[in-house]
């Protein structure tokens, strides 16, 4: 388990990567259409979603991507829990909710 957790996390972390690397320079990363969507409810701020996260599983954000589950829109969250385990958790970006951890 703790070896599909660690590669998991890699594979995130790689893609995460691989995605700044094929940007051009200058590029948000889709930061500005992020900030829109928060403002607008139409998603949830990521600092919430941390805190959701921090507050059942203590320990530090290590990377944070968005992607796609079951035709809706998540956050990818990486994270160190406080024993040196590495989780990723999927979470709903308009509703906040975990979806998987």
């Amino acid at each position: 388990m703790k070896r599909t957790l660690l590669a998991a996390a890699l594979v995130l972390g790689l893609a995460a990567a691989e995605a700044s690397w094929a940007q051009p320079p200058g590029a948000d990363h889709g930061q500005a259409s992020a900030r829109e969507a928060v403002k607008e409810g139409r998603q949830a701020p990521l600092s919430s979603v941390l805190k959701m996260i921090a507050k059942s599983h203590p320990g530090r954000q290590l990377n944070t991507t968005m992607g796609q589950s079951g035709g809706r829109a998540v956050y990818l969250v990486q994270w160190q829990l406080a024993n040196g385990q590495i989780k990723v958790f999927t979470v709903d970006a308009q509703s906040g909710e975990m979806l998987s951890q």
